[in-house]
């Protein structure tokens, strides 16, 4: 109810007003970091090794970096991750980028914060299938990382915890900005074409991509059932409703930021659209699976150009190069 009474306001906010460009931008805030967690570089440098280490997983194949890739938009390119034992998974790998600003992590916000999403793919059977004692076993006898934890986090200071928090902390600085949406609202009026300026008045206009897909990084950090069909080898799937035991939240998976989007191929929790013209099209059509539909997702009735432009805006969003050198590892 509460997405319904916000969608009828909303266009009736658009139909209503002379609405201009400006009012919905929001440029990317600076990053907080927990009290408890407080940023620091050489925390985020030890971060950063252990994000590329595959010694993390119990096969020491698989590091973050293996389904979170930079050069993959931050994930693996394919519909649904790879885990332990070369098994596909049931969802598709989320880019990274930006997840810093997400109230909750993991496609059904089952991950309060960064620092406990770090945790779970490192002791997840199906994920990196690492024990933690081993884990730490093996960490403690590389001088290397004895060494880096003890500088940032002081004696004695190799835990799972800790591990966590570093993972976490580098990936706070994984950030999408200064795209050429920004430099449009800075006053670079050349900055988006005129199809990506037509698709971002239809963005917040006519396609009703912005009811969910709002705020500075394009996410309500909420749950809807859009309509996904079933893939892979998790024909069912409830998302959120297995965390909330709530049925309005049956089908229903976190809005994903859209800044890089364009990066980050396919798309939806399990990977079903293969580019941003499919999803377009999806969204168009009113989703394909109608139980428990989110009553924010009906048809569009857009033409083959406003299609055309949409795509374009979202090729827009694309921030400057997040340049990533890969560490050496002790």
């Amino acid at each position: 109810m509460r997405y319904l009474i916000f969608a009828v306001v909303f266009g009736l906010v658009l139909s209503s007003t002379a609405w201009t460009e400006q009012s919905f931008y929001e440029p990317v805030p600076k990053m907080k970091h927990p009290a408890d967690n407080k940023w620091s570089k050489e925390k985020e440098e030890l971060g950063k090794m252990l994000y590329f280490d595959p010694r993390l997983s119990g096969s020491n194949w698989i590091s973050c970096a293996t389904c979170h890739n930079p050069g993959l938009g931050w994930g693996d390119g394919l519909p649904r991750t790879i885990g332990d034992g070369q098994k596909e998974l049931g969802r598709h790998a989320p880019t990274v980028i930006n997840s810093g600003y997400f109230a909750l992590q993991m496609w059904d916000g089952r991950k309060k914060s960064l620092e406990d999403q770090a945790k779970g793919p490192i002791g997840a059977a199906a994920e990196m299938n690492q024990d933690y004692n081993d884990l730490l076993k093996e960490l403690k006898a590389i001088p290397g990382y004895v060494k880096r934890f003890t500088s940032v986090f002081g004696e004695n200071s190799l835990t799972i915890d800790n591990i966590a928090k570093a993972i976490a902390t580098f990936e706070r600085s994984v950030v999408s900005k200064n795209s050429p949406y920004d430099k449009y609202w800075a006053g670079n009026k050349s900055a988006m074409s005129s199809s990506a300026v037509n698709g971002m008045n239809l963005f917040f206009g006519k396609a009703k991509c912005s009811i969910c897909h709002n705020g500075p990084v394009f996410t309500d950090s909420g749950f809807h059932n859009i309509g996904v069909k079933a893939a892979g080898p998790s024909k069912v799937d409830l998302g959120r409703y297995n965390e909330t035991k709530v049925d309005f939240d049956k089908g229903a998976f976190k809005t994903p930021g859209l800044r890089s989007i364009a990066q980050s191929a396919p798309y939806m929790h399990n990977g079903t659209e293969a580019t941003l013209e499919d999803v377009i099209a999806f969204y168009d059509r009113g989703g394909d699976v109608k139980e428990n539909l989110s009553p924010l997702i009906t048809p569009l009735g857009l033409n083959a150009e406003e299609k055309k432009d949409l795509v374009e805006f979202l090729k827009a969003l694309d921030g400057e190069p997040i340049k990533v050198i890969l560490p050496d590892l002790p």
